[in-house]
């Protein structure tokens, strides 16, 4: 079953700028996608039309094989956990657990049942013991694993994540990663700049410049260097090191993608 299905999908702002042009994506339910692309090529704008947060000003979204309208969109917006670029802009409540607890509540569950999803998604997110803790008194990466509690409290089919690992030092990006890294069971979408990020957490991505440049896997990505450079796209470390390493010792052959694969090749070498 598809999950987010786009056909012909535009979006055009009030002040006439286009964000999106025919966006035709398919994404099954459990896939696990990033979106990358340059500054301005429309993440953003796209995971808020998955969210039904946006309508297209063209074109069909569907969500759990259901055409998204006016009628249907707050609905619709349940199935979905939506995390900001900036956790300040999701967070608002006195504590952790009234921010966790507030989607929720905010359904209508049973007193029980609502402490039974805080308790489980802050233990999914790394932060069981912080219930009393005041949100603006944590740190960045900390505000970021509330705000996905938050999300993960109401349960939702498909995650759309806008630039998770944005703005975090390198063991917050660790934490936040190891924390999305178990849910195995969501559809999961996430915009980020991070490619090293998205290799690690997605099987498939697809890059978008107002409409949707390539559409494959990291292995077929790498190999499209025009597509990397017409998207602003840099490899990581790993391939970057392992390409100037193959240049230069004359090897030919697929581009490692991950530490377990070029360790994989340099051993080949030495033996």
């Amino acid at each position: 079953m598809d999950a987010i299905r786009l056909n012909g999908v535009g979006y055009t702002y009030e002040d006439g700028a286009q964000a999106l042009r025919d966006v035709n994506l398919q994404i099954r339910a459990g896939e696990k996608v990033a979106l990358v692309g340059p500054n301005g090529a429309g993440k953003s704008t796209l995971l808020h039309i998955m969210s039904a947060l946006h309508l297209p000003t063209e074109g069909k979204l569907e969500l759990m094989e259901e055409e998204i309208t006016k009628r249907v969109a707050e609905k619709a917006r349940l199935g979905v956990g939506f995390l900001f670029q900036d956790p300040d802009d999701q967070i608002f409540m006195p504590r952790v657990w009234d921010d966790v607890a507030f989607g929720p509540v905010n359904m209508k569950l049973p007193p029980e049942e609502v402490k039974r999803r805080v308790e489980e998604a802050m233990a999914q997110a790394g932060i069981a013991g912080y219930e009393e803790r005041l949100p603006h008194h944590l740190s960045f990466g900390e505000k970021k694993r509330v705000a996905i509690a938050g999300i993960l409290a109401m349960r939702p089919q498909v995650l759309l994540l806008d630039e998770p690992t944005a703005n975090l030092d390198p063991q917050g990006r660790r934490d936040l990663v190891n924390v999305l890294m178990p849910l195995r069971d969501k559809t999961m979408v996430i915009a980020t700049h991070d490619l090293s990020v998205a290799l690690e957490l997605t099987d498939r991505v697809i890059v978008l410049k107002r409409s949707v440049l390539y559409d494959g896997s990291f292995r077929g990505l790498v190999e499209r260097p025009d597509i990397l450079s017409d998207a602003r796209l840099e490899l990581p470390s790993v391939p970057r090191l392992m390409e100037r390493w193959m240049e230069r010792a004359g090897r030919t052959g697929p581009l490692p993608l991950t530490i377990d694969e070029a360790l994989a090749m340099l051993e080949d070498r030495n033996e």
